[in-house]
């Protein structure tokens, strides 16, 4: 479902047919109030660690649902608007020896191939972060045709 903007900023810019959309955190459903909420934490397998890299795996693939929800709103409802996505970038608040970016921001790699097909395929970078408001973070790039 569409979130819109919190602060003063817009989820998503047009230049020219290119989406730009801003970055959407891995969020679950918290049982008992029926929200969803953002995880925090870091992610790893070590003591300091509160999310596994599997879970950050099904958050991040649940951020690119979301992305989709956005470019959704952005394209009127209309996914079939949806020429490429250009560029994924998936940002891990890991453990300092965590090294399983990539594994973790497949999530949405997966997940927006599995929408638009090869039309979801991406250019992808993954960012350890060293602090983050959230366990994962994804943000991307989609070019669109105007109809």
């Amino acid at each position: 479902e569409y979130q819109d903007a919190v602060w003063s900023y817009v989820k998503g810019q047009w230049d020219g047919d290119n989406l730009h959309i801003g970055d959407h955190v891995g969020q679950r459903l918290n049982k008992e109030t029926g929200a969803m909420e953002t995880v925090r934490g870091k992610v790893g397998t070590g003591p300091g660690a509160t999310v596994s890299p599997e879970e950050a795996e099904e958050l991040c693939a649940q951020a690119a649902l979301r992305l989709l929800s956005t470019v959704s709103h952005y394209a009127e409802g209309d996914l079939d608007k949806v020429v490429q996505v250009v560029k994924l970038i998936g940002y891990v608040n890991g453990e300092p020896d965590f090294i399983g970016h990539g594994k973790v921001v497949n999530g949405a790699s997966n997940m927006l191939v599995e929408v638009l097909g090869d039309r979801g395929r991406h250019a992808r970078s993954c960012i350890g972060a060293g602090s983050s408001p959230a366990a994962v973070t994804v943000e991307a790039t989609f070019k669109l045709v105007k109809k």
